[in-house]
């Protein structure tokens, strides 16, 4: 762990049975890739998560993405106990089973409009998500002035379908309301008593679970995974998805370093 590890970080490995672990998936778990469909877990993300699930109370992965396609290109279903959260809360992949409502009819008119609307813009991706579109500007020759080009008429779209949208790194993902990855992430730790709480997230999205942690009233520590894309105030900032992992493996080490011989 850290040198000075946050009181979060010492509640964990204190109590490991009252601790749940919460990650997002994109470029937490997995880095970020030009298309959204090439994303795989880092390779030693598999062996770090099914060691750390058989130590902590719970691992849970709350992501924008389908919860079964989190399982997939994260090779999850083996990790002990995980439970996915998969668009921000409103599907749940427990044990091999899904759990989702039924799909907002909004979506309809955003699968016919949003193409239309992006038509002329190079490099600007439309994701079909099932449950929610997405916009990915990273790959246009100015991202960043791009995705600000599109906001206006994305959001004119969303309301007009009744979704909202969840802005992020180069992407704009409309989504139904309703539900965010704090509040997804408040309802699992009060359905598991939780002790503790770590997240990591490397998106804006990420920020409401980061906020979910700090008014839990448990000991808690946020982690941010770096980019130089954006910048978030967090207790714990690693290098992306290797500094996530590797202080994963750390906590696992301590845990196993506090248990009785």
């Amino acid at each position: 762990m850290t040198a000075n590890p946050p009181d979060g970080l010492k509640a964990i490995v204190a109590d490991p049975g009252g601790a749940v672990i919460g990650l997002d998936f994109d470029g937490t778990l997995s880095p970020i890739v030009s298309d959204p469909a090439e994303a795989r877990i880092h390779p030693d993300g598999p062996e770090v998560l099914i060691r750390l699930g058989g130590l902590v109370g719970a691992v849970v992965v709350v992501t924008g993405r389908p919860a079964a396609t989190a399982v997939e290109y994260g090779s999850l279903a083996e990790v002990p106990g995980l439970v996915v959260l998969g668009h921000y809360g409103l599907e749940r992949w427990e044990a091999g089973a899904l759990a989702a409502p039924p799909v907002h009819p909004g979506l309809d008119l955003v699968r016919a409009g949003l193409p239309r609307l992006v038509e002329g813009w190079d490099g600007v991706r439309v994701e079909d998500k099932e449950r929610a579109m997405a916009v990915h500007t990273r790959q246009a020759a100015d991202p960043w002035a791009t995705l600000e080009a599109l906001r206006e008429p994305v959001a004119a779209l969303a309301a007009e379908a009744g979704l909202v949208v969840e802005p992020g790194k180069f992407v704009l993902e409309l989504r139904p309301p309703g539900m965010d990855k704090g509040m997804a992430l408040s309802a699992f730790l009060r359905e598991r008593a939780a002790r503790s709480v770590l997240f990591a997230g490397d998106d804006l999205g990420d920020l409401a679970a980061f906020a979910a942690v700090r008014a839990s009233g448990l000991p808690g520590v946020t982690v941010f995974s770096g980019s130089p894309e954006i910048e978030v105030e967090a207790d714990i900032v690693v290098d992306g998805p290797p500094g996530v992992l590797e202080l994963l493996s750390s906590i696992a080490d301590a845990i196993e370093g506090e248990a009785p011989r």
